[in-house]
C-alpha cells in the first residue's frame, strides 16, 4: 500500500489507532496472534545429507561405483576395495566444499533490534521486537534502529541512515506530510515521510505508526526475493559437467565394446570383465574433481593476498570469463564519504554579472567562507584525518575548514558560539551568532564583513533559496536581481554536476539582542561522495581486458552521469532511471541493456532485473556491491562481488567473492588471477584426457596384438593417481601465461575442447600409447617376465614430459622458465619416487604385479616421455611460426 501518499489522519484511521494512546494491549495480542511476529521468516537450506548424496550419484562416482562392484563379482576384491576407496575420498571432498550452510538469511536477522518503543494504552513502553504489529506508534530517536516500516506522524529534526537499504551514503531528511508523485512509483529513498527496518536514526526523532512487519516490510522484501534466487551455476560448473557426462558415456561405450567384441572372439568371460573394467577406470579423471578443487582454492589464497577473500572456490575462475561487471556507485567506485569539491565565492557570483568569468575570488575569500562553515557546525573532527561524529555533510565541512588550518575549537576560542537557530527541515537553514573575543584575529580569518568588538558575527548556512531569503547584499554590494540569478545559475551549474550546494552568509549583529543589521551571500560550497582514486585506472583496465563495467545506484541521474563520466564510464550514453525500467519492462530492457552503462534511482527489484537482462543475452556478470539493496543481485549474478569494509552481512554473505580492502581495482587483479586458473583448468583437463586416452589405446589394443590383458584396475588406478593427482597438482600452481590480460573474456558458451584442444589431445593421447606399446611389444618378445611393469612405468614417465611441455598452450617451456613453477619439480620427483617404489620394494611388488626393471629396461621408459615433449614444444614453434 503506498502509505507515503496517504494524509496522516488517513493512515491512522486504516491502522484502527489513535496516535495519542497507542493499541490496547488487547488488540496488540490479536493482531499478532493473527498476523504472526515482526521477524524475517527463514526457508529451509540444502540438507546436508541432500548434498552428500549428490556426491555419491554424480555420473562419475556411479560409474566407478559399477566397475567396483563388478570387480567384487569376478572375486578382485583387492581392486573394488581401492576404487571404492577413491569414490569415497572424492566424494568427501566434494560435500566438503559445496557444504556452505546459507547464511544470508542470519545476517538479515541480525538488523532487526531486540526491544522498540511503542505506545500502548496510552504508556510508553519497551516491548520485545518481535511483538511489534502493524499499528502500534513507535517512539524513535538517534541511535535507534527502525524496528519496522513506519509512516511517520511527528517529526523532531529527524535524520535517517538508510544506506544499508539504498546504497547511497547520504543521510535522508524526514518530513511528516504526506507526498506528491508524478504517477511513477516512487524510489525506497525517496519516501522522505517513511522509516524502513533496519536502517538507523541517525540524528533527531520522531513518532511513527508502524504499517508493515516482519517479510512484509522492504528488507523483508529484500529476504523473499533473496531466497527465490536460485543458485546460479558457473560457466566452469557447466563445463565440467558436460564433460564429466561425455567422458563417462565414452568410458561405459568403449568398455561395453571391448567386452563385446571379446566375447564374440570366444575370451575368457572373467578376463574380458576385468579388462572392461580396467578400460573405464582409464578413461574416467577420478582426479579431476579433487585437482579443480585444490587449483581453485591455490587460486584463492593467491587472491587472498591481494585482499580478494573468494568465498565459494568456482568463483575464482568465473572471474576469468565475466564480460560485465555491474558496480554499485556508492563505496565501489566512490568513497562512501561526503567531501568539499568546489568553492564558490561572492566575488566569483558578482563577476558572473558582468562576463569576467570565473576565477575572480581569492585564498582569503575560500578561507573566510570555510571559516563560516566550521564555526556554524555541529559534528565534531576527530583525530583520523576527514572523519567525525555526527552529520556527514557537515563532517566534510570541517574536514574541509581542517585541511586550511581551521579548527573548530580554535575557531571558537576567537569567536565563541552564543547562540544558534537549529537547522530545521521547514526552513532549511542553521544560524549561529558569535561573540567577538578577538577582534584582530577575527578579522585574520578571512571572513568578508566588517568584525569588531562589541558586535556579534551572525552566519548561516543551508539551501541557496533559504539563505537568499535572509540577505541583502553579496559581499559589500547590494543583492540585485543579477546577483541572485547568477547565484541561482551557479548553484544549478553544481547541482547538474550531482553536487550538493550549500550557501553561506554571515553579517553582523546586535551583541545583546543578536539584531541583525545587514546580511551578506559570501559563497557555495559544493559536496558529493568523491570517487576512488584508483577507480578510473580499474574501470579502464577492466575495458582493455574485454569487460564492460556498468554502474547501477539507487542516487539521483546527475550525480550518477557525472561519477560515470569522470570515471569513463559509458560517456556519451544516456542514464536510464527505475521510472524507466518499470515502463520498458523486462523484454524491453533485454533490447536494450547492450547500450546503457548508467543506472540510476534504481530498486533491488531493478538490479535484478538488469542482470537477468544481461544474462539472458549470454553476458557473464558480476555484480559489486556493499549494502542490503544489493545481495538478491549479488546472488543472482555468475559472480557476487562485496565489499568487505563497508559491506554488510548479507551482502557477503551473499557473495562469491569479498574485497577486504573495498578497493574496485582489486577486481582487475581478480580477474587476471581467474583467466589464469581457467587456463590451469584446461591444461590438466587436456593432460588428463589425452593420457588417459594413450593408456586405453594400450588396453584395448595390445590383447589383440596377442599379448595378456597389460594392466590391472588397481594399477590403472595408482596410474591416474600419480598423474592427474599429484602432477596435476603442480600443474594447477602454474603462474599466468604473459598474454593472459590481452586476450578477450573466456566466451560463457565456449567449450573446454575447442578444435585446437581435441587436436592437441588426439596427438598427445597417440603418441604416449603408441610410443609406451611398441616399448611394451618390444619387451614382451625379449623379456617377458617384466614387459607389463614397462608398460606401467613407462606411462608415468610419459605424462611427466606432457606436464612439463603443457605448461603453456603457446609459448616455450624454456620461456616459462625452468624454476617457474617449483611445486610442478617438487611433483615430478615425487612422482619418480613412488613409482621406484612400487617398482623395486618386495612389499609393494606383490600388491601391485610389479618386478623389478633392470638398467637398460629403466633407460626405456623414459624414452617415451622425452619424446613426447620435444614433439610437443616443436608443435608449439610450428603454430606460433604459422600465426
Amino acid at each position: 500500500m503506498d502509505w507515503h501518499l496517504q494524509d496522516i489522519g488517513a493512515v491512522l484511521a486504516e491502522q484502527e489507532v489513535d496516535a495519542a494512546c497507542g493499541l490496547t494491549a488487547d488488540e496488540a495480542a490479536r493482531r499478532l496472534s493473527r498476523f504472526g511476529g515482526n521477524e524475517l521468516q527463514e526457508r529451509g537450506g540444502t540438507s546436508p545429507w541432500l548434498i552428500l548424496w549428490e556426491q555419491f550419484t554424480s555420473t562419475m562416482a556411479l560409474i566407478l561405483t559399477g566397475a567396483a562392484l563388478l570387480s567384487a563379482f569376478v572375486g578382485s576384491f583387492k581392486d573394488s576395495l581401492t576404487i571404492l576407496a577413491i569414490v569415497c575420498l572424492f566424494a568427501v571432498l566434494g560435500f566438503v566444499q559445496e557444504y556452505r550452510a546459507e547464511r544470508a538469511m542470519r545476517a538479515l536477522k541480525r538488523l532487526a533490534v531486540p526491544v522498540v518503543r511503542v505506545r500502548r494504552d496510552g504508556v510508553a513502553v519497551e516491548i520485545p521486537a518481535v511483538d511489534l504489529v502493524a499499528g502500534d506508534i513507535v517512539l524513535v530517536e538517534a541511535g535507534n534502529l527502525v524496528p519496522a516500516d513506519c509512516r511517520l506522524v511527528e517529526i523532531h529534526n529527524l535524520r535517517v541512515q538508510e544506506a544499508v537499504l539504498t546504497g547511497e551514503a547520504e543521510e535522508v531528511e524526514k518530513c511528516a506530510e504526506s507526498l506528491e508523485t508524478t504517477g511513477d512509483p516512487l524510489p525506497t529513498g525517496e519516501r522522505r515521510n517513511m522509516i524502513f527496518m533496519g536502517t538507523t536514526v541517525a540524528y533527531g526523532r520522531g513518532v511513527a505508526v508502524a504499517v508493515a512487519t516482519g517479510m512484509h516490510t522492504e528488507l523483508g522484501r529484500i529476504a523473499g526475493m533473496l531466497q527465490n534466487v536460485a543458485q546460479e551455476w558457473t560457466p566452469l560448473q557447466r563445463r565440467l559437467d558436460r564433460l564429466g557426462k561425455v567422458l563417462a558415456l565414452a568410458a561405459v561405450a568403449v568398455s561395453l565394446l571391448f567386452l563385446a567384441i571379446g566375447l564374440l572372439r570366444g575370451e575368457e568371460l572373467r578376463l574380458m570383465l576385468m579388462t572392461a573394467v580396467s578400460l573405464a577406470v582409464a578413461a574416467i579423471p577420478e582426479g579431476l574433481p579433487a585437482v579443480v578443487t585444490i587449483t581453485l582454492a591455490i587460486g584463492s589464497q593467491r587472491m587472498l593476498k591481494r585482499q580478494a577473500l573468494i568465498r565459494k572456490l568456482p568463483a575464482v575462475e568465473t572471474l576469468g570469463s565475466v564480460t560485465v561487471i555491474c558496480s554499485d556507485k556508492t563505496g565501489t567506485l566512490t568513497q562512501n564519504r561526503m567531501a568539499v569539491m568546489e568553492v564558490v565565492t561572492g566575488t566569483e557570483i558578482r563577476q558572473q554579472t558582468s562576463g569576467a568569468g570565473q576565477g575572480g575570488g581569492t585564498g582569503a575569500d575560500r578561507r573566510g567562507i570555510l571559516a563560516c562553515v566550521a564555526l556554524c557546525n555541529e559534528a565534531v573532527l576527530t583525530e583520523k584525518e576527514g572523519q567525525g561524529v555526527g552529520d556527514p555533510t557537515e563532517t566534510a565541512l570541517l574536514a574541509a575548514a581542517a585541511q586550511e588550518g581551521l579548527l573548530r575549537h580554535e575557531l571558537e576560542a576567537i569567536l565563541p558560539r552564543v547562540a544558534e537557530i537549529p537547522f530545521d527541515s521547514t526552513v532549511k537553514r542553521m544560524v549561529t551568532f558569535h561573540a567577538v573575543a578577538d577582534a584582530a584575529l577575527a578579522a585574520s580569518l578571512g571572513i568578508p564583513v566588517h568584525i569588531h568588538p562589541g558586535a556579534c558575527l551572525v552566519i548561516g548556512k543551508g539551501a541557496l533559496d533559504a539563505v537568499l531569503d535572509l540577505c541583502d547584499r553579496i559581499g559589500d554590494r547590494q543583492l540585485a536581481a543579477a546577483e541572485r540569478q547568477a547565484a541561482l545559475a551557479a548553484m544549478d551549474r553544481l547541482a547538474g554536476q550531482g553536487r550538493r550546494v550549500l550557501a553561506v552568509a554571515c553579517g553582523m549583529g546586535d551583541r545583546d539582542t543578536h539584531a541583525v543589521r545587514t546580511f551578506s551571500l559570501i559563497g557555495l560550497v559544493a559536496m558529493m561522495d568523491p570517487v576512488r582514486p584508483e577507480a578510473r585506472d580499474a574501470v579502464e583496465l577492466c575495458r582493455q581486458a574485454g569487460i564492460r563495467p556498468v554502474m547501477i545506484t539507487g542516487d539521483h541521474p546527475l550525480t550518477a552521469r557525472s561519477i560515470a563520466e569522470s570515471l569513463g564510464m559509458g560517456e556519451g550514453g544516456r542514464v536510464m532511471t527505475g521510472a524507466e525500467l518499470e515502463r520498458i519492462g523486462t523484454a524491453g530492457l533485454a533490447a536494450s541493456c547492450s547500450e546503457v552503462s548508467v543506472y540510476a534511482r534504481v530498486s533491488p527489484e531493478h538490479k535484478l532485473m538488469i542482470v537477468d537482462a544481461l544474462q539472458q543475452q549470454g553476458q557473464v556478470v558480476a555484480m559489486t556491491g556493499d549494502g542490503v539493496n544489493d545481495a538478491p543481485a549479488l546472488k543472482k549474478a555468475d559472480i557476487g562481488v562485496s565489499m568487505g569494509i563497508t559491506g554488510t552481512d548479507v551482502a557477503r554473505e551473499a557473495a562469491d567473492m569479498v574485497l577486504l580492502d573495498d578497493n574496485f581495482a582489486t577486481i582487475v587483479s581478480a580477474v587476471r588471477e581467474g583467466r589464469t586458473i581457467y587456463d590451469n583448468i584446461r591444461k590438466f583437463i587436456e593432460f588428463s584426457v589425452a593420457g588417459n586416452l594413450g593408456k586405453i589405446l594400450a588396453v584395448l589394443t595390445l590383447p589383440f596384438l596377442g599379448l595378456p590383458s597389460p594392466l590391472t584396475p588397481l594399477q590403472l588406478l595408482w596410474l591416474n593417481l600419480l598423474t592427474d593427482g599429484l602432477l596435476g597438482l603442480g600443474m594447477g600452481v602454474e603462474r599466468s601465461e604473459p598474454d593472459v590480460m590481452a586476450r578477450p573474456p573466456i566466451s560463457p558458451t565456449s567449450q573446454i575442447f575447442d578444435r585446437r584442444m581435441v587436436r592437441h589431445t588426439l596427438l598427445t593421447g597417440g603418441i604416449i600409447g603408441t610410443s609406451t606399446m611398441l616399448l611394451a611389444h618390444h619387451h614382451w618378445r625379449f623379456h617377458p617376465e617384466n614387459w607389463q611393469t614397462v608398460l606401467f612405468t613407462s606411462l608415468a614417465f610419459a605424462q611427466i614430459g606432457q606436464a612439463m611441455a603443457l605448461r603453456s598452450f603457446r609459448h616455450s617451456f624454456f620461456r616459462m622458465g625452468l624454476f617457474g613453477n617449483p611445486l610442478l619439480l617438487a611433483m615430478v620427483g615425487a612422482v619418480i619416487l613412488l613409482q621406484g617404489m612400487v617398482v623395486y620394494l618386495p612389499a609393494l611388488q606383490s600388491f601391485f604385479k610389479t618386478a623389478p626393471l633392470g638398467a637398460e629396461a629403466l633407460a626405456w621408459v623414459f624414452v617415451p616421455g622425452m619424446t613426447l615433449f620435444a614433439a610437443l614444444e616443436i608443435e608449439k614453434v610450428v603454430v606460433r611460426r604459422m600465426a
